[in-house]
């Protein structure tokens, strides 16, 4: 009768070395897995988000918190693992009304996401970043409509003002559709800005925020335009991009994303000042965010790391 229960006892002891490792591995998973939430979302996620459900309790543009919610979980992957995202200067997001500009390109706004993602999950105090959009987008099924949910507003200058007077962070890119759709043999030139943000700013006495984003020129190498299928689509303009053509070619490189954040800006003056005055401030912002772009170039190693 011993030999059975010798068996038996081995069967045990195999057994709760089994369960020991199957413990060993969980525990381990548990850890990693909280690694990656940490990193991803980071610990005050809800909390963050909550902030901004006290402060946007109403909207007149179709915003809508839970499509934010999700977006900004998506958002978060291409910002911290995709695109690893290096943040400078953030402490100059002054609180209140401020209106951040920054330069534009990568042929699709991933770079106004990324700035979202930035002054949300990065800033002391999260922001919920209101981004002026091109006034053609609004006639883009279903897009139009998310960018609305997620709090981008067809770019306009009453509603710009609106934004601003209840103390929000507005993103406007002055380059417009020259700044998506340079060359890829320009990129990091800045093209001439508009003028309307400088009106605004002196209209609601808001502090321009100049930012350079560096790696979004790469993401996709555009080697010009072509002005007939842009008609013919009736796009602005359609970059000829060869990567998009091959496979998973739609997703941008995983260039390493660096953002730099400069001194606020203010100016004084009326808001319908001659054109020549008004030049010559929009000029102070687009050379403080030239600048940086130049400064960032000079200093970063490589395109993708």
């Amino acid at each position: 009768m011993a030999e059975p229960l010798a068996l038996t006892t081995l069967g045990e002891q195999r057994h709760k070395e089994a369960e020991k490792k199957a413990g060993g591995f969980l525990n381990w998973a548990t850890r990693r897995a909280d690694e990656f939430g940490l990193r991803w979302l980071g610990a005050d996620f809800e909390q963050r988000f909550e902030e901004l459900r006290t402060r946007h309790n109403s909207d007149l543009y179709g915003l809508d918190l839970q499509t934010v919610h999700s977006a900004a979980r998506i958002c978060a992957l291409y910002h911290r693992f995709y695109f690893r995202t290096e943040i400078h200067g953030i402490d100059n997001i002054p609180e209140g009304r401020v209106i951040i500009v920054a330069n534009h390109s990568g042929q699709i706004p991933i770079d106004a996401a990324i700035l979202g993602c930035a002054l949300f999950f990065d800033a002391r105090q999260p922001r919920l970043v209101r981004a002026m959009v091109d006034r053609w987008v609004a006639n883009l099924p279903f897009v139009s409509t998310f960018f609305s949910k997620i709090g981008s507003v067809i770019g306009n200058r009453d509603a710009a003002t609106r934004l601003l007077l209840q103390d929000e962070a507005l993103l406007v890119f002055p380059e417009g559709i020259r700044g998506i759709s340079k060359p890829f043999t320009r990129r990091y030139q800045l093209q001439p800005f508009g003028h309307g943000f400088l009106r605004i700013a002196l209209e609601t006495n808001a502090p321009i925020l100049p930012v350079a984003v560096i790696g979004a020129e790469e993401q996709y190498v555009n080697l010009g335009n072509s002005e007939f299928l842009a008609r013919t689509l009736r796009m602005p303009v359609y970059p000829l991009i060869p990567q998009m053509y091959l496979p998973f070619g739609q997703l941008p490189l995983p260039t390493k994303y660096r953002l730099y954040f400069g001194e606020p800006l203010r100016f004084h003056g009326r808001p319908d000042a001659d054109s020549r005055e008004v030049s010559e401030k929009v000029h102070v912002v687009q050379k403080a965010i030239q600048d940086q772009l130049n400064l960032g170039l000079s200093q970063r190693r490589g395109v993708f790391y």
